[in-house]
């Protein structure tokens, strides 16, 4: 048995960013959300997007204060400067670090206390929220993180290192927008960060104890485009066939993340970026993936989900689940990043049994969709095997 609900409106397509003024806009005046990076002023689409909303007869307010790893200070600065603004709904506009911190802005714009109040895990307040959030607009420019398909936002938490998701069913967005043509100034390195974020959402919801008909249809979808376009983007960015359907894949991640549960590789990695915020949060996954997924392999564990998802990488003579970790260093390799390094992100031999000991006991309920349930010698000899 299961039950979802994605109350959420979605355009797709290239194209679809420039007739964002004939869309139903949830309000008078938008916050618009972005990093504090350059690349979306200087590409031009933050100007496309004000003009957009001109058009539209709406009103809008910039912040450009989030970093790609959020932390609850930015989050409660813009829900301050939403309130002061008089904004009525909220536009992440960029990546993940945008749309999920637009849902956490929204959220502590309209309810007391402080955002880290509002989750429910390791040291959070585990409080309800009193009132409906603001309603929120996201609007992708990179494919990898699926969160303009889901109800969830990440949040660090500078004073405890703690790096976890806030969600409720209020915090779908009410529209998203997913233009392909926005992807193509994303740098090739990037690209294959974000493609392979969207591939460990669609590979870990297929084996979760969780996976379900709809969401394991999702899974094997998104897994064959990235098999097939992950690398023609990250080769050649202006690809739009590929941007495409990497694209597509990354909303289907989403999907997959709203109908099922993602298992502990991406709780593993959260400990990582949280300590160590230079660490983009798909290489992250990538550095430990071979371990992680090998482990379960060599438990003689979904075996033929293994096969299934090699096969769907491109691998159709797959018979094995060995052949997964042959497809996936294959991926690794198209795409570039196969020789990333946990030393290169400043990580430590030395950190790593503590942040095992910190990710199984602080996030107990992360671990509960695996094939099977980790140890905390289990996730210190993931890292381990890792580490380089």
């Amino acid at each position: 048995m299961f039950s979802f609900c994605i109350p959420t409106e979605f355009v797709f397509g290239t194209g679809c960013f420039k007739e964002l003024h004939k869309y139903n806009l949830p309000g008078k005046k938008a916050l618009i959300v972005i990093t504090n990076g350059k690349s979306i002023r200087n590409s031009g689409y933050l100007a496309e997007l004000e003009n957009q909303l001109s058009l539209a007869g709406k009103e809008y307010e910039v912040f450009d204060g989030i970093t790609p790893n959020p932390t609850t200070d930015s989050i409660m600065d813009a829900a301050k400067t939403a309130k002061d603004s008089a904004c009525d709904f909220i536009i992440g506009f960029g990546g993940g670090s945008p749309m999920d911190s637009a849902k956490l802005i929204a959220l502590a714009a309209t309810n007391p206390g402080n955002i880290w109040d509002y989750c429910q895990k390791g040291s959070g307040g585990r409080k309800l929220p009193t009132n409906q959030p603001l309603p929120v607009v996201c609007i992708s420019t990179t494919a990898g993180t699926g969160s303009e398909a889901d109800n969830s936002g990440m949040v660090t938490n500078p004073i405890t290192h703690e790096k976890l998701g806030i969600g409720f069913q209020s915090l779908f967005p009410v529209l998203s927008v997913v233009d392909p043509e926005l992807m193509r100034s994303v740098p090739p390195r990037l690209t294959a960060y974000q493609g392979l974020d969207t591939f460990f959402h669609l590979a870990e919801g297929y084996l979760s104890k969780k996976a379900n008909y709809f969401n394991e249809m999702f899974s094997i979808t998104g897994i064959e485009k990235i098999g097939a376009y992950l690398a023609r983007a990250v080769i050649e960015g202006n690809d739009l066939e590929a941007r495409e359907n990497v694209a597509f894949a990354n909303t289907l991640g989403g999907f997959v993340m709203s109908t099922g549960k993602l298992l502990s590789q991406h709780s593993l990695e959260h400990i990582l970026s949280a300590y160590h915020p230079n660490l983009p949060h798909g290489a992250g996954l990538i550095l430990i993936s071979r371990a992680y997924f090998g482990f379960f392999i060599d438990k003689g564990l979904c075996r033929q989900k293994f096969i299934d998802m090699a096969r769907a990488l491109g691998n159709k003579n797959a018979s094995e689940p060995q052949d997964f970790l042959s497809a996936l260093d294959k991926l690794l390799e198209d795409c570039g990043v196969s020789n990333l390094t946990m030393s290169e992100f400043g990580i430590k031999a030395e950190e790593l049994p503590a942040m095992a000991k910190e990710v199984r006991e602080s996030l107990a309920p992360a671990f509960e969709c695996d094939p099977t349930l980790l140890t905390i010698e289990d996730c210190a000899e993931i890292y381990r095997k890792s580490f380089k």
